[in-house]
């Protein structure tokens, strides 16, 4: 300790911001140091709410408000003599004397905290694009309560009958959900040529088909270019390509960006993704403060370098670290991230971990992947439902870079697993030999998990090697086993339609010398397809990763 703490005062810590990085800090703190003076500021009135609910009371499937909030002032000091003000803005930071100063919104009066150490988590904001100004009564984000019981409000209010989301993110997509499970007829507007930009195309194309499947309907690689109003509302979207959109309601899903305006004015570094610098123990330049949360760089265990990943889980742990380490100076590291996400979109869920391959070619990453189509269950259990799962891997060494799901149930535990055999640097052979738990009911004796790891292992070691989805099949002998009936339902146009029950007796119709790629509905087929002809000496098979079940979604 220097001079400052060397008092018999208790140690001050100052947390500046709630919700998840600073409730948990606080919280992390008083469980580690029970002496320490603690105070929470926190400028709005709630100190820690569950923003990430917030879209399903939206919907009412959250039905009470109440359990939106996840601690109060009062529990805080009671449970753990926290002080918590809420309606308290920090809007300096004097580093050489160690006090905070702000604004009391109750009173309007001036304030100035000491502190010992400093915690700094004011999170992000959602961005607001130009179209949004002039205010308009039924344009809103939905970020926080306030935002939610004004769009309720509106709801309520104006007979919303219509309503557009803007962005196709994972929070627009809850708000497009619960907004039809109230019967609003929702149109979502995005950008990219695609919904959840963290998933490769062709697996994104199935959640715009549920999407369009519970009547949303989708502009895609659209921009809005204005909106009509009327006294002080929104009447009308206008897009750039001259679509004209009615609507009661908008609610706009951007994107964020961090709040670290607080930070920079202090003169603490920011990295190259925009958000503040901090070590393995959430400290900043300065030793004596810490950041958490949005508005923080995490390493990423990818990439291993620094980059912003907004969500509630790294806020969280990022908090539990600062808060320890700034209340007795020891504590875990941080460790990396994977971004790992998960939306329920209807009846389907989609989710990752890691990094996809178009993320993975915009850094210049050699990789290669695999697709599966399975049950979350044996199939032969009552209630099993499909999945695809993708497996993104490096060719040199088979590490695992990322992988997504898409499907019915069973898809969060599986991007879980993989997800943690990513955190300890595991491959698709680590993948491979994972002995999880197997009853019917529950899984497959061959999880998903480890379907996904042998197509890659078989892929790295030529056991049939695999194409993507969206190959060019030209120029290529191509092997079609399903069924007569399959293809005729869904045509392969110049593929050669022999089913794979009837290929050992019809394989001499085929071509040796030709490059030949094997297709079936999922791969499944086409995998003992193509093994079959490499049994009879062929050398350049490949299998069509995925089959025709994500081919024919490839695009719209």
């Amino acid at each position: 300790m220097n001079a400052h703490d060397a008092s018999d005062r208790p140690l001050r810590i100052v947390v500046i911001g709630g919700v998840a990085g600073g409730a948990s800090a606080a919280a992390r703190a008083r469980r580690t140091n029970a002496n320490a003076e603690i105070t929470v500021l926190e400028k709005g009135p709630y100190v820690s709410f569950a923003n990430c609910g917030i879209p399903y009371h939206l919907g009412g499937e959250i039905a009470q408000r109440s359990k939106l909030l996840v601690t109060t002032a009062e529990l805080f000091w009671n449970r753990f003599r926290i002080a918590v003000k809420t309606g308290f803005e920090a809007t300096r930071i004097d580093r050489p004397a160690r006090v905070v100063e702000g604004i009391d919104h109750a009173t309007g009066e001036p304030f100035a905290i000491p502190y010992d150490r400093l915690i700094l988590s004011t999170g992000s904001e959602p961005i607001s694009p130009a179209f949004m100004q002039p205010p308009c009564d039924n344009v809103r984000h939905l970020w926080t309560l306030p935002d939610m019981d004004a769009v309720l409000n509106q709801i309520q209010a104006a007979n919303v009958s219509d309503a557009v989301v803007v962005g196709a993110g994972f929070v627009g997509l809850e708000v497009v959900e619960q907004l039809v499970r109230i019967g609003i007829r929702v149109t979502l507007i995005e950008r990219l040529d695609q919904v959840l930009k963290p998933l490769d195309r062709h697996l994104a194309r199935g959640v715009e088909r549920e999407l369009r499947s519970h009547g949303v309907t989708l502009h895609l690689a659209s921009e809005i270019a204005g909106l009509r109003r009327a006294d002080g509302r929104a009447t009308t979207v206008e897009l750039s390509d001259g679509t004209v959109i009615p609507t009661d309601l908008i609610v706009i899903g951007a994107g964020v960006r961090p709040r670290v305006g607080l930070a920079v004015e202090a003169g603490l570094s920011i990295g190259k993704a925009g958000g503040l610098v901090v070590d393995e123990f959430m400290r900043t330049a300065d030793p004596n403060i810490y950041a958490v949360g949005d508005m923080v760089e995490y390493l990423h265990g990818v990439l291993d370098s620094r980059m912003r990943i907004p969500l509630a889980g790294p806020a969280n742990r990022s908090g539990r670290i600062a808060g320890a380490h700034a209340a007795c100076g020891s504590a875990q590291p941080m460790g990396s991230v994977l971004g790992t996400s998960i939306v329920r979109v209807f009846g389907l869920t989609a989710a990752c971990t890691g990094l996809s391959e178009a993320a993975l070619d915009g850094y210049g990453i050699d990789h290669r992947a695999v697709i599966i189509q399975a049950t979350h269950h044996s199939g032969y259990f009552p209630g099993a439902e499909s999945m695809f799962l993708k497996l993104v891997y490096a060719p040199a060494d088979g590490r695992i870079l990322g992988a997504q799901g898409v499907g019915g149930l069973g898809v969060d535990k599986r991007i879980d697993v993989i997800a943690t055999a990513m955190h300890f640097g595991g491959t698709v052979y680590h993948l491979g030999q994972l002995d999880l738990a197997y009853a019917p009911p529950f899984g497959s004796a061959k999880d998903p998990v480890h379907m996904a790891a042998f197509a890659a292992i078989n892929d790295l070691e030529g056991q049939p090697s695999v194409v993507p989805p969206g190959a060019d099949l030209s120029g290529h002998q191509v092997l079609d086993v399903r069924s007569k009936r399959e293809r005729d339902e869904l045509p392969l146009e110049g593929a050669i339609g022999i089913p794979v029950d009837e290929l050992a007796d019809r394989w001499g119709e085929l071509d040796p010398d030709l490059p030949t790629i094997t297709v079936c509905h999922s791969g499944k087929r086409a995998h003992v397809a193509a093994c079959w002809l490499r049994g009879k000496g062929w050398e350049n098979v490949r299998n069509l990763t995925g089959g025709m079940a994500i081919r024919s979604i490839e695009d719209p």
